[in-house]
């Protein structure tokens, strides 16, 4: 009978955040995963960690009698941050920077309770003119709600390392912590 302790082969996994300069390729989309309901407890405090006030936002009476749509809105940021922060495991999560958002357009608006979604897709990928260990990737992203209605729309350059350049990632603790 063999040892119950018998060790075997094991494979660690790294769970990939993010993408190298050779990963993009124009055309691509990703769909993020996954979707986020945005409550009125995330509205208000967003809001409030913004301070934006408006009582669109955080007014439920305001935005029932005076407003076009009858009830809050969730402010248009907090809409961008979360289809954003969908992204960044996708596309961002190992760059260098983000150096520019070229254009947010907010399509329609999101209201508390709506489910959102994102997908992005890459349109162009070049290597940098000045740095050979990295390049730009400039990619577009949608939200959607739970409906399909598309209310968030941006376009954004990424500076991310070529995969030979990136640094390892680490850890605060040694590799043996599995060793008995």
């Amino acid at each position: 009978m063999g040892d119950e302790h018998e060790r075997t082969a094991v494979t660690t996994h790294d769970r990939p955040f993010g993408r190298y300069l050779e990963d993009f390729a124009v055309g691509d989309v990703y769909r993020h995963w996954p979707g986020k309901t945005i409550t009125e407890y995330d509205d208000h405090l967003f809001c409030m960690i913004t301070m934006n006030h408006h009582p669109l936002h955080t007014n439920a009476w305001f935005a029932e009698h005076e407003t076009v749509h009858g009830k809050n809105v969730v402010v248009g940021n907090l809409v961008y941050s979360v289809v954003l922060g969908m992204s960044v495991p996708d596309v961002s999560g190992a760059a260098i920077a983000n150096l520019e958002v070229e254009v947010l357009t907010h399509k329609k608006p999101t209201f508390h309770g709506d489910t959102i979604y994102a997908e992005t897709r890459v349109l162009d990928v070049r290597e940098s003119k000045s740095r050979d260990d990295r390049g730009v990737v400039t990619v577009e992203t949608k939200g959607f709600n739970q409906h399909g209605d598309e209310v968030c729309y941006f376009r954004r350059k990424v500076m991310v390392w070529k995969r030979d350049h990136a640094p390892a990632r680490q850890r605060p603790y040694g590799d043996d912590i599995w060793d008995e």
